[in-house]
């Protein structure tokens, strides 16, 4: 069992930089594929990162390469997506999620936190 706990969101220009944290507690985090998903207004959760295990195969979305950057420290038991010019589009609830695959389907996911919001104002 591992429980996720995210913080950071917050109402940000566009432009901005944001990092959001992920903490985890309980056994065998670093056997755990990290992932970020989102979710906006009227849209359905969509994939954003993940890192493996190892932290040796990273894979974003396509709207987000070049400006967000996932990273992870096992010992810490703590996950970070770091969100570099933000655009009004990436307004979203995220979520940190935990999983036994390297993967971009939330099926493959099978621990989640709570989600915190991120507001990008124009």
């Amino acid at each position: 069992q591992v429980q996720l706990v995210e913080s950071g969101g917050q109402l940000v220009q566009a432009g901005a930089r944001l990092r959001l944290s992920c903490a985890a507690s309980g056994e065998k985090f670093s056997s755990y594929t990290m992932a970020w998903f989102r979710q906006a207004p009227g849209k359905e959760r969509e994939f954003v990162a993940f890192m493996s295990w190892t932290g040796g195969n990273n894979v974003y979305t396509n709207s987000v390469k070049g400006r967000f950057s996932i990273s992870r420290n096992n010992a810490k038991k703590m996950a970070w997506l770091q969100m570099n010019s933000l655009k009004p589009e990436d307004t979203a609830v995220y979520y940190c999620a935990a999983g036994s695959f390297d993967s971009d389907s939330e099926k493959k996911y099978d621990y989640w936190g709570q989600g915190t919001q991120v507001t990008v104002s124009s």
